[in-house]
């Protein structure tokens, strides 16, 4: 389990009404959602990812989520975002779930995108605008 501080970049997400199961926390495949979330929009802010016209698109072959504490509307969830693996298409992504004032975070997991041609379908380079924006969340570069 990592701590806050090892996330490089946070985005607050505001748990929702219906995110929340009948047990009275927030489902499980919602916690997918808030990965999405952060990633993309830090995709298209930070690194220039075009989601409607670009040559490029970012397809999501894996992810994993482990739960350690529930989630509930309504709250503001930190998601902290980090890079641990760049390649010439692909990223592996990890993510934290923090409640506003935990330092530990309610689920962690990870999640790998290839980047491939809009068209064809194919693996594609990863743009330089978007891997300079990757390189500063890399643990590698830490």
């Amino acid at each position: 389990m990592s701590a806050r501080a090892g996330y490089p970049h946070f985005q607050p997400i505001t748990t929702r009404w219906k995110d929340n199961d009948i047990y009275g926390h927030v489902n499980n495949v919602e916690y997918y959602s808030y990965f999405d979330t952060v990633i993309n929009t830090f995709l298209i802010r930070q690194g220039g990812l075009d989601i409607h016209r670009g040559p490029n698109i970012g397809l999501c072959v894996e992810s994993h989520c482990r739960f350690d504490a529930p989630l509930e509307f309504p709250e503001t969830v930190n998601a902290g975002l980090r890079v641990v693996k760049l390649g010439n298409s692909s990223v592996r992504y990890e993510i934290g779930l923090f409640r506003e004032d935990d330092d530990k975070p309610a689920a962690e997991g990870w999640f790998v995108h290839v980047f491939v041609d809009r068209e064809t379908r194919r693996p594609a380079p990863l743009p330089e605008t978007l891997r300079a924006a990757l390189q500063k969340l890399s643990k590698e570069s830490a």
